[in-house]
């Protein structure tokens, strides 16, 4: 079969994607191993009670993380939206029937502006009411302190795209703990590796959400949520399958769960040293066959070896930065996406140049790109 041959896609008239930009929920996540799609189709063929599956896929996540419970969530996004719905509300069944409506409720939760994200709708369809603190040049512990008060319900902490200027985790954590208030941990996309599955939950951190489609591979539409197990006991009642709360919207299904238990197994197994060599020969096949181009600079990012210094999605892999002297940098991707396959790269924004990731290149794939950067920019 061709390469760009797939019967599904093609009857709908829809192109085929090289994705260049990383785990992009608008690019599909990333492509689930042949183990986890084997894993969904087995599961489809039972039915099962869904309370049971929960609990033992939350066993599973609890062993893997070192978190006292775990729950399959549907994406990260709801993970967040559950994290913030169980802090407030609790396991009290009139406060999960009343959200999003928080009166009586400790309602507020403290966040760094420089966590602030387009996700801030995951905390605030839950009810919550979020309270700044800092700014990207930097916060200070006492305008952690002073704005803790009786209505505070958690301390948000993000790994996100924007770090600058924010309060180191162990620090918070301490303050937090000072004060009885739980730190609730957006890491979505911070793995591989898989040594960050342990790493905020060690930190003392209450509640971690992880994207279970992302580096993990999984189902896109999953996520984890891990923590203290009255805080997760507390967020499976605010979600599905219950129907009296919020996160019944965010439904999961038998088969995802088994999907994304599936890959967790598999992503714990996995020798991700011979995965970033891979991808770092994907990156030096690109970089080695344009770099004749005059009109191009080409650099090479690495990952960092320590997990430590693994704060944000573009640091779990190795990528290239692509500039040109001839094109702007939504030329260049405008150039690359025409065509089927339609090549995605990521702009820089805060860098001169293009991103071009080859962390979810297929076998093949990265030729390909460089020929149609070549035509393309040459």
């Amino acid at each position: 079969m061709s390469i760009l041959k797939n019967e599904y896609y093609n009857k709908l008239g829809v192109r085929r994607v090289i994705n260049c930009a990383s785990y992009l929920t608008m690019l599909g996540g990333s492509i689930m191993p042949k183990g986890v799609v084997d894993a969904m189709e087995k599961a489809s063929e039972w039915f099962v009670d869904m309370k049971e599956l929960n609990m033992a896929a939350g066993e599973v996540i609890a062993e893997f993380t070192g978190a006292e419970a775990g729950l399959v969530t549907a994406g990260a996004a709801s993970a967040l939206m559950l994290q913030t719905a169980a802090c407030m509300a609790g396991s009290n069944p009139k406060y999960i029937d009343q959200l999003p409506n928080t009166d009586g409720l400790k309602n507020e939760f403290i966040i760094h502006r420089s966590h602030r994200t387009n996700y801030d709708h995951n905390y605030r369809n839950a009810g919550a009411k979020l309270i700044e603190i800092g700014n990207t040049g930097g916060t200070n512990e006492w305008e952690l302190e002073s704005n803790i008060n009786e209505k505070t319900a958690g301390i948000i902490y993000v790994y996100g795209p924007k770090q600058a200027g924010a309060i180191e985790i162990e620090k918070v954590i301490e303050i937090a703990n000072k004060h009885s208030i739980p730190v609730i941990v957006d890491a979505a996309a911070l793995l591989p590796p898989p040594e960050n599955l342990r790493r905020f939950i060690s930190k003392g951190a209450d509640m971690v959400a992880y994207s279970g489609g992302k580096g993990l591979r999984g189902p896109q539409s999953t996520g984890i949520l891990c923590g203290k197990k009255h805080l997760i006991d507390a967020a499976f009642l605010h979600s599905a399958p219950n129907n009296e709360g919020i996160g019944r919207v965010a439904k999961v299904s038998k088969e995802e769960i088994i999907g994304l238990i599936t890959a967790l197994e598999i992503f714990i197994d996995k020798d991700h040293s011979s995965v970033m060599k891979k991808w770092e020969n994907d990156c030096n096949i690109i970089s080695d066959s344009i770099k004749s181009i005059d009109s191009l600079k080409v650099s090479f990012i690495k990952a960092p070896n320590n997990p430590e210094d693994i704060n944000d999605e573009e640091s779990t892999h190795p990528y290239l930065i692509i500039s040109s002297k001839n094109h702007s940098d939504s030329k260049i991707e405008e150039l690359l996406a025409e065509g089927n396959p339609s090549i995605r790269v990521r702009n820089g924004f805060e860098t001169d140049g293009v991103k071009v990731f080859t962390s979810n290149l297929q076998e093949g794939e990265a030729k390909i790109v460089a020929q149609k950067i070549l035509d393309a920019l040459s």
